[in-house]
Order: C-alpha cells, then structure tokens, then sequence
C-alpha cells in the first residue's frame, strides 16, 4: 500500500465531504467549484499556510508535528475512527524500519473456543481482515454453516461483496457493505504489509462494481456495538444487537458476540433455532438420515 497516496486520498475525500456550513466558513456570493471545502478554508481553520496543507493533502507528510495534524483533524471534523486512520498512515509513513509481518492472526488458541461454546447467543472470532476464524454452535447455526467446524473459516468481505447469498441474509446490506468497507480501510493502516489482506482487497476490486466504488469514499469504522438485521431461511427475519471485544491475549483477534432482547420473537427464533442444532437432536437427525 502507498501510504502517501492514502493520506492524499483520505484527506481530500475528507474535505470534499465537509459543507462550508458544517465547518463554519463565511459563505460569499458566486459559485463554488469544488465540492466541500477549499484547500485554503482547512488551512485557514487549522492554522497553517496554504502551500503547507497542500502539501500535507499530496502526502508529504514528513516533519509534520502531532499538533499540526490534531488541528487538521478538528478542521475536518474527523471522529475518532478517522482521526486515528488519519494518524497511523502518518506513522506507517514515517516509519523508517517498515514492519513487514502481518499481525493479523489466523489460529484460535482451544481457550478462546471453550470461551465461545460457553456463550448462548452468536458468537464468532475474527480478525482484521475479516476472516472469520471460529463460531459457536448457536452461531454456525445462524450463519447455516456445519455443526462440526469444519467449515468455520472464510473471508466474511468476500463473501458479503460475491456471495448471492448475503444480501439475501443481511435486510441490512447496505449497511454491513458500508461497515465492511470501512474496516477493511481502516486495517489497512494498522497492517499495511499484511499480504492476503492486499490479496483480499485486489480480489473485490476487481470483482465487485459496488466494492470498488465504495472503496474509493475512503470511510473508515471499527468495531464497537450495532445492531444486525438478518433473516435466516428457517426461522425468518432476526435482529441483533452486537458487541465487540479485542482479545488482549490474542492481538489482532475481535470477539463479535450477539445479543438479543428477551422475549422478543428473535429469542424465540433463537430458541427454536438451538433446539435444532443441540447435539442429541442432531445426532438423532444423523441416524434416522443413515436408516
């Protein structure tokens, strides 16, 4: 990844996005000719030169101090996720000594496991790339994948973007493509050298029209809590809430646990849904099939 274009990239879509009015600008007579605010307006706002954010806009970020890009920052109104997007690409770029191993983890220790069979809602592991690595029974339930694990892991980007499926899955797709997108900017900068998360990346660029364009708004989004509208094919429409938890023993893995609100027609699909997939249910199921 080049870190200087994405820095040039995130900023100006940043701008591009901010009304004069949002940020505050005296508006004058006569036409605007670029979307959102002017190179000059962010300057003026976060107190440096003109020619200076221009350069910071085109990447040269060398020499930039923290105080400097905090107030371009405010000036671009940027939340949290952004600002902290906005500041390890600035690190990966300043970088001397680039660390060319990827963290992002792909074995989930049998701890985190037995932690997730204890759960009775749906809970999975993932890391930042969006691979999905473990499940709980409830959760291949949801997810219509096998009882046994086998089948646990796959890349939930590739799958939301190329898979017929997900949109018939998700009620909320356009949400969970926005989301999806933004995680993937977001690891970007925390994992730049991460070589199947390029792979990952190149494969929906090229595969995926609405992918590709939902790339290039350059939103980022982590993780927090949310809501899930899913509509399973055996039990119907479903709504979740969801939580997320980083595994400090496990850097770079993500505990996605979902809740569900008591008494609700989802706890009682869910229910449904368990009495399914207990173990003597299906167990039964498998020598009734083999009689």
């Amino acid at each position: 990844m080049d870190s200087r274009a994405e820095i040039s990239s995130f900023l100006n879509s940043r701008r591009a996005r901010l009304s004069p009015e949002e940020a505050g600008v005296p508006l004058y007579s006569g036409s605007r000719r670029v979307p959102g605010l002017r190179r000059e307006e962010v300057a003026h706002l976060a107190g440096v030169s003109s020619d200076y954010y221009a350069r910071l806009e085109r990447g040269k970020i060398s020499g930039a101090s923290r105080e400097v890009l905090e107030a371009v920052a405010r000036a671009l109104k940027l939340d949290d996720d952004e600002r902290d997007h906005l500041f390890n690409l600035v690190q990966i770029t300043q970088r001397r000594s680039p660390r060319k191993k990827s963290s992002n983890r792909t074995i989930v220790r049998p701890g985190i496991q037995s932690v997730l069979d204890s759960i009775d809602t749906p809970a999975l592991v993932q890391n930042a790339r969006l691979d999905r690595l473990a499940f709980n029974r409830i959760g291949r339930a949801l997810h219509s994948l096998p009882a046994d694990g086998s089948h646990d892991q796959y890349n939930y980007a590739q799958w939301l973007f190329l898979d017929s499926r997900a949109k018939r899955f998700h009620r909320d797709y356009a949400d969970a493509a926005h989301n999806v997108v933004a995680l993937l900017h977001a690891a970007t900068a925390q994992d730049p050298y991460d070589k199947e998360l390029i792979e990952v990346i190149g494969t929906l660029s090229t595969q995926s029209d609405q992918f590709r364009t939902m790339w290039a708004s350059h939103d980022v989004f982590r993780y927090r809590a949310g809501a899930k509208l899913l509509t399973h094919a055996e039990v119907g429409d479903l709504e979740f809430g969801y939580e997320s938890f980083e595994l400090s023993t496990d850097p770079g893995l993500v505990m996605l646990v979902y809740t569900v609100e008591p008494d609700s027609p989802t706890a009682d699909a869910m229910k449904l849904l368990a009495s399914w997939t207990a173990p003597a249910f299906t167990e039964a199921k498998d020598v009734s099939a083999e009689a």
